[in-house]
């Protein structure tokens, strides 16, 4: 997970975009980066069961999704 978020922090600032907030850490299991018009969910693979966010959004349309 710390792989992941670093690798998304080093594209946005690369692209000078800076996320309006930051909550969670990848000890928690969860991160979430608020980029104005999308919102990066970071899970663990018990805390994503847990949630179930496609669930929840079934309704949505994917726009990338990571495994």
């Amino acid at each position: 997970m710390q792989a992941i978020l670093q690798s998304i922090d080093e594209d946005l600032g690369q692209k000078e975009v800076r996320p309006r907030g930051k909550e969670g850490l990848p000890e928690s299991g969860w991160v979430l980066l608020d980029l104005g018009d999308v919102i990066v969910h970071i899970f663990g693979s018990e805390e994503r069961a847990y949630y179930d966010l496609e669930g929840l959004w079934h309704a949505g349309t994917p726009v990338v999704r990571i495994q």
